[in-house]
C-alpha cells in the first residue's frame, strides 16, 4: 500500500550482496588464511629468487642458489606442495624481468597466483662488512599479508648452512600452524610453546588418545612428545591428567610439578593451565578453579575451559554453578558445529542436573548425548540412573541389559560388571538391590580388601548396618593399614557410631595420608570438619 523507502531497499541489497559473498567467497571473511588455505588440502608455496642487495653482482647466482635450496627442502615435506623454480623463472621472464632486485611484491603475487600458491616466499641478501644477512618473509597470495618474518645472519662461507637453517623454520612454522588446525578448536590455544611438528604431531595423537580415555596410548604419545621437545608443556599437563584419570597419583604430582616448574616461559594460557593442574593435583579445587577464571579472561571462547570449570563446580558441591559452566561448554560446541571432545560433556552435566532434580534437562541431555556418543558405556549408566530413578522401569530395563552387553563386548570383568549395578541402583536410591549387587561382587572375590571397602562404606554411609561395616573394613585395614580409603571408611563408621574423638583422630589420618598420596576431595574434607565440630560440640 505504501513505497518502500529507497534507503531500506538499498540497505536489504547491500545484506544480500554480503552475505552472497560470505557463502561464495569465505576466504575473504576468514580471520585465519592459513586454517582456509589448508582446507583445500596441502599448502601450495611458491619460492621467489632472493634479491642480491649486497652491490656486489658476483653473488648473483645466490638469488637463484638460495631459491632452489629452499625449494628441494621444503618439498621433502608432504604437507607442503611446492611450485618448482622453473615455473616461477619462466613467469619472470615473460613478465620481461631479469633483475631480481627489482621483484617487487606485487609482482611476485602475480606470478604466486599464477600458479595457484597460496603463499610465496620472498626474501633479500645483505652484507653487512662480513656479515650476511637473509631476510625472508612469508607472505599471503591474495591479502599480501606477511605472515612471519625470519632473519639469519652468517657469514658467505655459510651461506648453505644459513639457507638449509632457514628451509628448517620456514617448514617448521608451516607445518605447526597446518598441525593446529587439525585439533579441535579448543584446543588450537595450547600448543604454542612447540615449534618442533614431530613432538606437536605426538601431542595431538596423545589429546585423540585421550579424549578416546585410551590412557595408556595417550602416556605413550605425551612421551615421545616430550622426548623431541624437552620444554613443550601442553604434553607434560596432559600427561599428568591421565596418570591421574587412573589414580596414579604419585606420577600426576610428578609431571604437573615439572609443568609448573616452566609455567613462566610459555604463553599466559599455558601457563594458566599448568598452575590449575599443579593446584588440582598439589592444593586445592578453589585454587584450581581461579585459574580456569583467568584462562578465560583471556578468550571467552574455551569450551574444554568451561567443561573442566563445571566439573570442578560439580566436585565442591557448587550444582548451579556447575550448572551454567557445563551448559556454556557444551554452547560454544554447537556454535563450532563439532561435537564435544567426549562424553563426560554430556554425562558430568546430566549427573549435576539429577543432583539438582532436574529430571526433564537430565533427560533431555540424554537425548542429545545419544547422537554423537551412541551406545556409550557412560551414558548408559547415567540413563540408567536417570530411569531407575524417575521409576521408569521398562526403560530403566533396558539401559542395564545395553549396559551389560557393551561393556561385555568390551571385555569388562563380569565382577566390576556387578560393581557398577551396585553403584547404578544406589545412585537411584534403591539401597536393596544396591547391597546385593555390592555383596554379589565380595562373594566372587571374598579376600578382596577393596570389596570389602565397598561393601562396607555402603553399609555405613546408607546406615543399612554400620556395625558390619566396621567388622568388613577392619579386616580390609589389616592387608593395607595405610590405605587412606579404608581409613576413611573406619572413621566415618566411628562417627555415624557416635564415637567423635576416636572417628576424628582416624579421619585426620587418613585425610593427611590421601593429601600425601592422592588428590584434595571435597567430599572426604566436609565429613573431617563434621568430625571436627562433633568433637568440638561435645567437649
Amino acid at each position: 500500500k505504501y513505497p518502500i523507502p529507497k534507503l531500506i531497499s538499498t540497505t536489504a541489497i547491500i545484506i544480500i550482496l554480503v552475505i552472497a559473498a560470505i557463502i561464495f567467497y569465505p576466504k575473504i571473511f576468514d580471520k585465519d588464511r592459513l586454517e582456509y588455505l589448508r582446507s583445500k588440502g596441502t599448502v601450495s608455496v611458491a619460492v621467489i629468487p632472493f634479491q642480491n642487495m649486497t652491490g656486489d653482482e658476483s653473488k648473483n647466482f645466490w638469488q637463484e642458489m638460495i631459491q632452489d635450496n629452499l625449494i628441494t627442502l621444503l618439498s621433502n615435506s608432504k604437507e607442503l606442495k611446492v611450485r618448482q623454480s622453473e615455473s616461477i623463472i619462466t613467469l619472470l621472464q615473460n613478465s620481461n624481468i631479469t633483475n631480481y632486485a627489482s621483484i617487487t611484491p606485487s609482482v611476485a603475487r602475480d606470478i604466486s597466483e599464477k600458479l595457484d600458491a597460496g603463499i610465496f616466499i620472498q626474501g633479500s641478501i645483505n652484507e653487512i662488512g662480513t656479515t650476511i644477512r637473509l631476510n625472508t618473509r612469508l607472505i599471503d597470495s591474495e591479502t599480501e599479508e606477511v605472515y612471519k618474518s625470519f632473519q639469519l645472519e652468517g657469514t658467505a662461507e655459510n651461506i648453505l648452512y644459513i639457507t638449509d637453517s632457514l628451509s628448517g623454520m620456514i617448514k617448521d612454522y608451516l607445518i605447526v600452524s597446518l598441525l593446529k588446525k587439525e585439533a579441535s578448536p579448543d584446543f588450537q590455544y595450547y600448543y604454542g610453546s612447540t615449534k618442533s611438528p614431530e613432538a606437536l604431531r605426538f601431542c595431538i595423537n596423545g589429546h585423540n588418545a585421550f579424549f578416546n580415555m585410551d590412557y595408556s596410548t595417550a602416556r605413550e604419545m605425551f612421551l615421545k612428545s616430550i622426548d623431541i621437545d624437552s620444554n613443550f608443556i601442553t604434553p607434560m599437563i596432559f600427561l599428568a591428567v591421565a596418570y591421574g584419570n587412573e589414580d596414579s597419583y604419585k606420577e600426576a604430582k610428578e609431571w604437573s610439578l615439572k609443568a609448573y616448574q616452566l609455567r613462566n616461559d610459555v604463553p599466559r594460557i599455558d601457563q594458566y593451565l599448568a598452575e590449575n593442574v599443579y593446584a588440582t593435583y598439589h592444593g586445592t579445587l578453589s585454587e584450581a578453579i581461579k585459574y580456569l577464571l583467568q584462562m578465560l579472561q583471556i578468550d571467552e571462547q574455551l569450551a574444554t575451559v568451561y567443561y573442566e570449570l563445571g566439573y570442578l563446580y560439580s566436585l565442591i558441591h557448587q550444582y548451579g554453578k556447575a550448572i551454567t559452566e557445563l551448559e556454556k561448554s557444551l554452547e560454544l560446541f554447537d556454535n563450532w558445529g563439532v561435537k564435544p571432545m567426549w562424553v563426560f560433556s554430556y554425562t558430568v552435566l546430566g549427573y549435576v542436573y539429577h543432583k539438582e532434580g532436574m529430571y526433564r534437562q537430565e533427560k533431555k541431555i540424554y537425548r542429545k548425548a545419544e547422537k554423537d556418543f551412541p551406545d556409550h558405556p557412560l551414558l548408559l549408566y547415567r540413563q540408567a540412573v536417570w530411569a531407575l530413578s524417575t521409576g521408569k522401569n521398562n526403560s530403566a530395563d533396558e539401559y542395564i541389559d545395553k549396559y551389560k552387553s557393551i561393556s561385555n563386548n568390551n571385555s569388562v570383568p563380569d565382577i566390576e560388571i556387578t560393581n557398577q549395578m551396585a553403584n547404578i541402583y544406589w545412585e537411584a536410591g534403591l539401597n536393596d538391590q544396591a547391597e546385593e549387587y555390592f555383596r554379589e561382587a565380595l562373594n566372587s572375590e571374598p579376600e578382596s580388601a577393596m570389596r570389602m571397602n565397598n561393601l562396607a562404606w555402603f553399609l555405613i554411609d546408607t546406615e543399612q548396618n554400620i556395625n558390619e561395616g566396621l567388622e568388613l573394613v577392619n579386616k580390609a585395614l589389616e592387608s593395607d593399614p595405610d590405605n587412606y580409603s579404608y581409613l576413611e571408611t573406619k572413621g566415618w563408621g566411628l562417627y555415624k557410631l557416635g564415637k567423635y574423638k576416636d572417628a576424628l583422630e582416624i579421619l585426620q589420618h587418613s585425610w593427611d595420608l590421601r593429601l600425601e598420596n592422592a588428590v584434595y576431595n571435597q567430599a572426604a574434607f566436609l565429613r573431617l570438619e563434621e568430625a571436627k565440630k562433633a568433637v568440638s560440640d561435645h567437649i
